[in-house]
């Protein structure tokens, strides 16, 4: 007959560490109930992006070249949203671009009266255009070329760029014509006014002659 092996009594705290890493080998946490608190308190922040004050008229992405005239080349300036924006109270509008990732702008300038899109040559989704542009910082002038994902989208972007540059064009052209009308008046009242003058001054002399013959003419006497 074959001697049995013999028991051996586990102490009970064995028996729990045994336990506790049996669970932890299967994935499973000991719920303890305690609750811990976060080390920093996050407050939110209100963040602004400076186009609070604008009326969205174009929201298209697009990507965006810039040319570079030292290496007389094409270089990306960024993928990411295009926007055409009018200010609410003064009404000009500035062509925004920023990264999609990171939000970088790329692109940030006002559409003026000079502002004149061309297509890119070799590809009915692209365009070109020149702009003092404030993306970096400082202004400065530069040659952009943005490319659509369709033709209609950079269609919708070249014509609704070109209208307002036209737009102002016109505002430009009135206010020019009313500046040279109210020289014009001005110039004219001027001139009356030194016509006055000179008559005002003859009949002076008129008056001063007569009054010095009808003297003469008494001492005559």
């Amino acid at each position: 007959m074959a001697d049995k092996e013999p028991v051996v009594d586990r102490p009970e705290d064995e028996e729990e560490a045994s336990a506790a890493a049996a669970a932890a080998a299967g994935g499973e946490e000991e719920d303890t109930g305690a609750q811990v608190a976060p080390i920093v308190r996050l407050e939110e922040v209100a963040v602004t992006t400076g186009e609070e004050d604008e009326d969205v008229l174009l929201d298209m992405k697009a990507k965006l070249y810039r040319f570079d005239k030292e290496g007389n080349q094409w270089k990306e300036r960024g993928t990411g949203t295009v926007k055409l924006l009018k200010h609410k109270e003064n009404g000009k509008v500035r062509l925004v671009m920023r990264q999609a990732k990171t939000l970088k702008i790329c692109a940030n300038h006002l559409v003026a009266s000079t502002t004149k899109m061309q297509e890119h040559a070799g590809s009915d989704k692209s365009c070109v255009w020149h702009a003092a542009d404030f993306a970096d910082g400082e202004l400065k002038e530069e040659m952009f070329a943005i490319r659509f994902g369709s033709v209609e989208n950079c269609k919708k972007f070249k014509d609704l760029v070109e209208e307002i540059s036209e737009s102002l064009a016109k505002t430009e052209g009135k206010e020019t014509e009313e500046d040279s009308s109210a020289a014009g008046l001005l110039e004219k009242l001027s001139v009356t006014e030194k016509k006055s003058e000179e008559v005002a001054t003859k009949e002076e002399s008129t008056e001063a002659v007569k009054e010095t013959d009808t003297k003469s003419a008494a001492t005559s006497e």
